[in-house]
């Protein structure tokens, strides 16, 4: 069926609440820019006069193309090379969606993101779709066609799951600079003891090269550990350089809303390193580096001013 400039409009007015939601559910912008596009196809091909409520139908069928993609992507992610991690969102990202509330800002922090990688499908779409853009269980049972009661089940055990990770601390830009620079002066000083006075007991770091850049399988975990592997990885080396294409440019930055590292060579995203930060310290070091996962970042990061770099590295 053939769309009418109203059909559109409504259809491009809801679409960044579609994408922010395909974001969340699916961890990947480019995965959630094709259910978004799919979405707009079901739009296209549907009996409009039928559809009472546009914004619930939308999210009902983008809903559940996420929840197909999220059944395959598992399998697909058996076969990954080396650990998946969600591809991060620089500040200012229309696709991080809304930020008026703690629980819409955790909702889409790297940390909860990789967090709900534990959760079933419909666990995620519930805890999202709640959490995050506030749809009464009544809605959420409508479009996953459950009932009430077992969208509030799945939305209790989900809840329970993530909040087993460690607990964010919300912290202001200055004081998240300040963390920043005061790691990076740890992780290039050549010494080990700065940089484990700044972690916490049980800190880990992770990273996702795509079996593109090279980038450990298991997690590096406690500080001693993984302080070794940060002041090497901070460490100046040829072949950084060339594995990267240059030597890149450090800057602070904000990702998913958390204090992150941006490393830059010429304009292009090379790495996001993005740090969970506790009332203990640092917690976790979530390390970006698949230029699959950059592209977007990159595209965005060419369009903003970003003054001085911290550090040039490497």
């Amino acid at each position: 069926m053939s769309l009418t400039v109203n059909d559109v409009d409504r259809f491009v007015a809801f679409k960044p609440r579609l994408e922010a939601i395909a974001y969340r559910l699916l961890g990947s912008a480019s995965e959630a820019e094709d259910a978004v596009q799919e979405t707009f196809l079901r739009w296209q091909a549907a009996d409009l006069d039928r559809v009472e409520v546009p914004e619930a139908w939308l999210t009902k069928v983008l809903t559940n193309l996420c929840l197909n993609q999220l059944t395959s992507a598992r399998a697909r992610r058996e076969t990954y090379v080396g650990r998946w991690l969600p591809e991060p969102l620089l500040e200012g990202d229309p696709m991080l969606g809304p930020a008026d509330t703690a629980e819409q800002r955790e909702s889409v922090s790297y940390a909860v993101l990789t967090l709900m990688e534990r959760l079933s499908p419909n666990e995620r779409a519930v805890y999202v779709l709640r959490e995050a853009f506030d749809y009464p269980h009544r809605e959420i049972a409508e479009i996953l066609d459950i009932t009430e009661a077992a969208s509030q089940q799945l939305f209790h055990r989900a809840k329970k799951h993530v909040a087993a990770g460690k607990a964010r601390t919300e912290i202001d830009e200055a004081t998240a600079r300040r963390i920043v620079e005061e790691f990076l002066a740890a992780a290039t000083s050549g010494r080990t003891e700065p940089l484990v006075r700044l972690l916490t007991a049980d800190v880990i770091s992770v990273g996702d090269g795509g079996g593109k850049i090279p980038a450990r399988v298991k997690p590096f975990e406690w500080p001693l550990a993984v302080a070794t592997f940060l002041r090497g990885l901070f460490k100046p080396a040829e072949v950084k350089r060339a594995m990267v294409g240059g030597r890149p440019e450090i800057y602070f930055t904000t990702a998913n809303g958390e204090p992150a590292v941006v490393a830059v060579v010429d304009g292009r995203v090379v790495a996001i390193m993005c740090l969970e930060i506790t009332a203990d310290g640092i917690a976790a070091f979530r390390n970006q580096v698949n230029p699959d996962k950059l592209a977007r970042a990159t595209a965005q990061w060419a369009a903003g001013d970003h003054g001085e770099p911290l550090l040039t590295a490497l």
